[in-house]
């Protein structure tokens, strides 16, 4: 029986359990690959495998682009109410507090001033952690008080954006941040400030339908989800199938959306590279050109400082006198179809008048021989018409 037999146990080793640390390990949500927390961070949250780019916030945003101690947040006093009363599973009021509790922001949206590379800029950085990034009526006063503060001061405008789209707590409120930012931004493009538009991950609904769509170069970090609806609403609603990497940065590099895909180490340097190209650009001595569809009087009035009048219309050229010993006669001018249009001034010179030669009397016709009829001109027919010579010159001058 088994009760009976002496079981051989062997020497044990003693075992130590090893505690590690939380948060010393991150898994790649896209390959798999264990990635150590602090190798992690020196690659500013990208996987060293497949360069997948991780969630950050926009403080962490601030530390990569941005100049040490050149960061001077503004407009920290606009923030979101509940206007509507908004309430589902829980209260619009108490989300908001939840959010700002977590985040340590006051709206998803972080604006300030600050330098890159020595370039001085305005910046507005979009946060997905506070409420999906979503666009309210706070976060969009934010931007374009961002927008005038870039006019006064003439500097680049820079906005990062990451966001699900407008905010839902706040109904028509936030649909209408969309058209007052688009507005702003065409008085910015006005002024010839330039305007850097860089979309990560996610960049969907009335954010990318706005302002993440207009800049004057648009970059994109690789593999990021860009669109206005998603993809299972597109697929349910065509009922096909959508092709690889639909609604992906790489995907919508090739059709022209975007001007280029940057990695995130590579993120700062692409925007001094532009921000000094701008700079020489402005330095450079050239005329305003007139936009596509600009009437003449907006162009004009874009192109001169405030209050400046309109230059006068340059006078018409006066008339050169006509020479002495000549007079205007009649010179019949052109038309398309070959042939006299009217009658056009030119100077000639005046001869004087010839007598007219005498006419000698018709002679009477001899008795009994019948009277000659008189000679009647002739009537040209079409085919014996000629169409009248084509003048060579409009203006003809004969001096004595």
């Amino acid at each position: 029986m088994t009760w009976l037999r002496k079981a051989k146990e062997g020497l044990k080793a003693q075992q130590r359990r090893r505690e590690l640390p939380d948060g010393l390990w991150t898994k790649c949500e896209d390959c798999g690959e264990i990635l150590y927390h602090k190798e992690l961070e020196r690659n500013l949250w990208t996987c060293s495998k497949c360069s997948y780019h991780f969630r950050i916030s926009a403080r962490s945003y601030v530390k990569i682009l941005v100049d040490e101690d050149t960061f001077v947040e503004r407009f920290s006093e606009v923030v979101s109410t509940d206007p509507l009363k908004f309430r589902d599973a829980k209260r619009y009021s108490d989300r908001l507090k939840k959010a700002r509790e977590e985040t340590g922001l006051s709206e998803a949206v972080l604006c300030g001033e600050g330098r890159i590379e020595g370039h001085p800029c305005v910046l507005a950085i979009m946060d997905f952690a506070f409420l999906g990034g979503s666009l309210a009526s706070a976060a969009g006063e934010r931007i374009a008080r961002s927008i005038l503060l870039a006019i006064e001061t003439r500097h680049p405008l820079l906005i990062l954006s990451s966001s699900g789209g407008a905010r839902m707590f706040e109904g028509i409120l936030s649909l209408m941040q969309m058209a007052k930012a688009n507005a702003l931004l065409a008085r910015l493009s006005d002024a010839g400030v330039p305007y850097i538009s860089i979309m990560t991950h996610p960049t969907t609904g009335g954010v990318t339908a706005s302002f993440a769509s207009v800049g004057d170069v648009i970059l994109a970090e690789p593999k990021a989800l860009i669109g206005f609806a998603g993809p299972r609403v597109i697929k349910q609603t065509i009922n096909q199938e959508l092709p690889e990497g639909f609604q992906r940065s790489e995907f919508l590099l090739q059709k022209g959306m975007i001007d280029r895909i940057v990695h995130r180490t590579e993120l700062k340097k692409t925007i001094a590279w532009l921000l000094r190209f701008f700079a020489a650009g402005a330095a450079l001595p050239q005329k305003p050109r007139r936009r596509a569809g600009e009437s003449l009087a907006r162009f004009r009035a874009a192109s001169l400082p405030i209050g400046t009048a309109l230059p006068p219309a340059p006078p018409a050229p006066a008339a050169e006198p006509a020479a002495a010993g000549t007079t205007e006669i009649e010179v019949p001018e052109p038309s398309p179809n070959g042939t006299a249009a009217g009658p056009s001034k030119a100077s000639a010179p005046v001869s004087p008048a010839k007598a007219p030669a005498p006419v000698s009397p018709a002679k009477a016709p001899a008795p009994g021989q019948p009277a000659s009829p008189a000679p009647s001109a002739k009537t040209p027919t079409k085919s014996s018409a000629k169409p009248p010579a084509r003048p060579t010159a409009r203006e003809v001058r004969v001096e004595e």
